[in-house]
């Protein structure tokens, strides 16, 4: 099998939206050349969404997850059709999305949609812990690659590892799951409710509350 370079793989991961893995694999298999790796796609029906990365999703529905009457979320998925919208595999798609967002905390939907000043912040942090450990000056801004690459997989949802298997991302599922249902389909927001949280409690409510936690009256 040819040999297969990161910048390969992301090139042909852009263009077809098939998965790393699936891209690598592809890719290798045919030589390295492009256009025998996205007709391998093709065939086993990977790169079938990301061929329809200029239709329109419009359609879709509005998702929820309840944890325990304590973690809400509310997700917008769309797809080309309300046929789609009302197919199982697709609702099944955006529940699974919705129990994912509960569960992992995401902030962002893209790394896109995070602020430069989130990303500037992020970066002066790890820089300072990186010199704080003595690493070499020339070293840090690739060093910082990788440390923002691990900021983007918190932060935003598409980049996460897929709670049912962290062996993808979320991106790289919700591909798989629109080549399968056959129409492009996209997580376009969200909202995560978290009872209680940002209402800072009196000192007598938390006093109360460790007491009763305690059994004293």
């Amino acid at each position: 099998m040819a040999e297969v370079s990161a910048q390969m793989v992301k090139e042909l991961r852009e263009k077809t939206g098939a998965g790393m893995m699936d891209c690598k694999k592809a890719l290798a298999e045919s030589g390295g050349d492009f256009a025998k790796a996205e007709e391998w796609l093709r065939k086993k029906g990977i790169a079938k969404a990301g061929a329809k990365g200029d239709r329109v999703a419009a359609e879709g529905i509005i998702g929820t997850y309840v944890h325990g009457g304590r973690i809400g979320v509310l997700v917008e998925v769309n797809c080309e059709t309300d046929f789609v919208a009302r197919n199982e595999d697709f609702q099944a798609l955006v529940k699974d999305v919705a129990m994912h967002i509960a569960a992992a905390t995401p902030l962002f939907v893209r790394r896109e949609e995070v602020p430069t000043e989130n990303l500037d912040k992020e970066r002066e942090i790890e820089r300072e812990l990186l010199k704080q450990q003595g690493k070499p000056e020339a070293m840090l801004d690739k060093i910082l690659v990788g440390k923002m690459e691990k900021y983007y997989e918190r932060v935003c949802l598409v980049d996460q590892p897929w709670v049912k298997d962290d062996k993808k991302k979320v991106g790289e599922m919700v591909t798989e799951r629109a080549a399968k249902i056959g129409e492009k389909i996209s997580i376009r927001r969200f909202a995560r409710f978290v009872v209680g949280e940002g209402i800072e409690k009196k000192k007598d409510d938390l006093a109360a509350e460790v007491a009763k936690q305690l059994g004293q009256k």
